[in-house]
């Protein structure tokens, strides 16, 4: 397997949770082990999750670990919404983040789709 590092979709990812961290910073304090925490560790999970699939011999462990990736992603698609509706996101941070969610998550299930007709 190849260093995660190569891998444009955990670049992007890795972008994405910088931004995540970034934009959580003005966050409420009262948030700090609640949303704060919970968007923080899904965006950081899906990068996470594609450098120790990287690390799994055979493609289909990588899978198994993409597949998880994908569900980290879709978690920190949902908080990125809650955060925006109660109003701790400006819309355009909201609206730029869930873009790059979005991208993601096309990117990870076409490494998957790879990787299953690979076998």
């Amino acid at each position: 397997m190849r260093g995660f590092r190569e891998l444009q979709v955990w670049r992007k990812a890795h972008c994405l949770t910088i931004a995540v961290y970034r934009a959580s910073r003005g966050f409420p304090n009262d948030e700090r082990y609640g949303l704060t925490s919970q968007i923080r560790r899904s965006a950081a999970s899906v990068c996470a999750n594609l450098a120790e699939g990287c690390g799994r011999s055979g493609k289909r462990d990588f899978g198994r670990f993409v597949q998880v990736a994908l569900g980290s992603a879709s978690e920190l698609e949902y908080h990125l919404l809650l955060a925006s509706d109660l109003d701790m996101l400006e819309r355009h941070s909201y609206e730029a983040l869930d873009r790059s969610v979005t991208e993601v998550k096309r990117m990870l299930t076409g490494l998957l789709r790879k990787l299953m007709a690979e076998g």
